[in-house]
């Protein structure tokens, strides 16, 4: 794989079903963020302590990672992704209207395991769905366009909570019955609108591997799709879970009703960025931009850290955001080009289940700093790991061929 993305062709745009699965993750985006914007409260009404939260929660994204793996490893072996797709979108929709009917606490986490199994089974075959349908040189743009979408599904759904909250006088039922709307609108979006490729006429039909996730099968994946993973897991290690975000801006005195600006703000410059900037990957090194974020990302980490007061939060915060915009769709796109067609779906499992686990390290290790010695040294400690990805991918030199 080239450092260099190809050239798009001249007035090439993305197929239609980019934008449709694009549209996909951003109403299915709105509707969650809609019901887990209120969810822990929620449970709080239904008699769960703060223990049980997390534990619901850790269990529920533990669970989506695995799944993944499995599901992307099946969307290789039968050749077909929209199917399993549009299952995980589907099982995810039928559980929403469980929120606003549950009357006890069990009902709600059945509701939201189903949900993250749902999430688990579409999240690698939709990926590897949108590497199949990307033309080789727009797949920066492809990948940032679903982010883009996605993430305006992330701040639009707690603004729309927020708002539905304050207008029914903090009625929890209305928003969750509202929150059905986009989630069925998702599902029947990509059953209609969403279409696997077809081969190319007179073309050998494609190699479908017997067992993904054999070690046979594993080793076919290359050095520059290992690479690509384990430079994403010491990134990860460094960008721990935007939780502790909201903790800082806490700290430093931001009042309660102000608190999930934050996650706003970081959203909204993700949305913004990551489209143009999935574009620019397709024409400049996508080594070089990877780097840049992983130096944006060391540069809102010190911000963070280092400056005094909430303006200095906010200049941290948006470029937190910047640096997802930068890095997320930029890494799919390097994983869908260093990865064979045919296992394509397997690499993303195996892609998602890492980053998920080193996500899951990163915030506990950020958690136990914090609370050992307060919240510049998770901060700072965030910046050496930043940079110390920044230095191996500097040490590999052209390590995307």
């Amino acid at each position: 794989m080239n450092d260099h993305a190809a050239a798009p062709p001249r007035r090439a745009g993305l197929p239609r079903g980019i934008w449709a699965l694009g549209f996909v993750s951003m109403l299915m985006d709105i509707s969650s963020e809609m019901i887990h914007a209120l969810l822990p409260a929620y449970l709080v009404v239904l008699g769960a302590s703060t223990l049980a939260i997390g534990l619901i929660e850790g269990i529920a994204e533990a669970t989506a990672a695995i799944v993944k793996v499995f599901s992307g490893a099946l969307s290789d072996w039968l050749g077909r992704r929209k199917l399993l797709a549009a299952i995980g979108y589907g099982l995810a929709a039928c559980t929403k209207p469980v929120f606003p009917l549950a009357t006890t606490l069990g009902w709600v986490v059945a509701a939201r395991f189903i949900d993250r199994i749902g999430k688990g089974i579409r999240g690698a075959p939709r990926d590897a769905l949108i590497a199949d349908l990307a033309p080789p040189g727009l797949r920066g743009a492809a990948f940032g366009l679903r982010q883009s979408l996605d993430t305006a599904g992330a701040f639009l759904g707690p603004l729309l909570a927020i708002g539905l909250m304050a207008l029914s006088d903090n009625d929890f039922r209305l928003v969750f019955w509202v929150a059905v709307l986009p989630a069925f609108g998702a599902f029947a979006l990509i059953a209609l609108a969403v279409h696997d490729p077809q081969p190319d006429a007179g073309a050998a039909a494609p190699r479908r591997p017997r067992s993904p996730l054999s070690r046979r099968e594993l080793a076919r994946l290359p050095r520059a799709y290992w690479w690509v993973v384990g430079i994403a897991a010491v990134f990860t290690l460094a960008r721990f879970s935007e939780a502790f975000l909201v903790l800082r801006a806490q700290a430093l005195g931001l009042g309660l009703m102000w608190v999930p600006a934050v996650l706003v703000l970081m959203n909204v410059v993700y949305s913004l960025s990551s489209y143009p900037l999935g574009r620019l990957a397709d024409r400049l090194p996508r080594g070089a931009l990877l780097a840049a974020g992983f130096v944006v990302l060391v540069a809102a980490d010190l911000a963070i850290a280092l400056f005094e007061g909430l303006p200095g939060l906010a200049v941290g915060v948006v470029l937190w955001g910047l640096h997802m915009g930068m890095t997320q769709g930029l890494l799919a796109a390097l994983v869908a080009d260093a990865a064979p067609a045919e296992l394509r779906g397997t690499a993303f499992g195996v892609f998602n289940l890492v980053g998920g686990v080193a996500l899951l390290v990163a915030s506990v290790l950020a958690g136990a700093l914090w609370d050992a010695f307060g919240a510049r040294a998770t901060f700072l400690a965030g910046a050496g790991l930043a940079g110390l990805a920044l230095a191996g991918l500097l040490w590999r030199g052209r390590w995307a061929q």
